[in-house]
């Protein structure tokens, strides 16, 4: 079962605007080490499964994990060989908006070096320039 609301007002949006940086979320609140984004852009549902069960597996259950980000937005995808007109697409899968500055995932409870690297496997996992952040 992907990452995705459980109802929303709207079921198709527009895409919005990515510029600016990260107002909100972007200083550690709940764990000692974080990853946060450097670069802007779409993270899928996918991709935050993806971060979550790489960071899980290599701690191996000791600590504790905090995904801070959530797939709120659906993005839609007309089908292929579909001449121009006829609407707007099918909502095809959801997206969280990340900005520069916007801490994604949180890590607690285990030691530094531990958190470097399952930080740098759940980087390698999205398409977005990452750092790693102590309190």
């Amino acid at each position: 079962m992907p990452l995705m609301p459980k109802r929303v007002k709207h079921r198709k949006v527009q895409r919005g605007s990515r510029k600016g940086t990260a107002m909100s979320g972007n200083t550690l609140a709940f764990g000692d080490y974080g990853l946060q984004a450097l670069g802007r852009g779409w993270v899928k549902a996918t991709q935050i499964e993806a971060c979550r069960v790489a960071v899980n597996r290599h701690i191996k259950r000791r600590g504790k994990v905090w995904i801070r980000i959530f797939p709120d937005k659906p993005v839609t995808k007309k089908p292929l060989e579909t001449r121009m007109g006829k609407g707007k697409g099918a909502p095809e899968f959801w997206v969280a908006v990340v900005r520069p500055g916007r801490v994604m995932f949180e890590l607690g409870g285990v030691p530094e070096p531990l958190a470097r690297e399952s930080m740098r496997l759940a980087a390698a996992k999205l398409g977005l320039p990452t750092r790693f952040v102590t309190r």
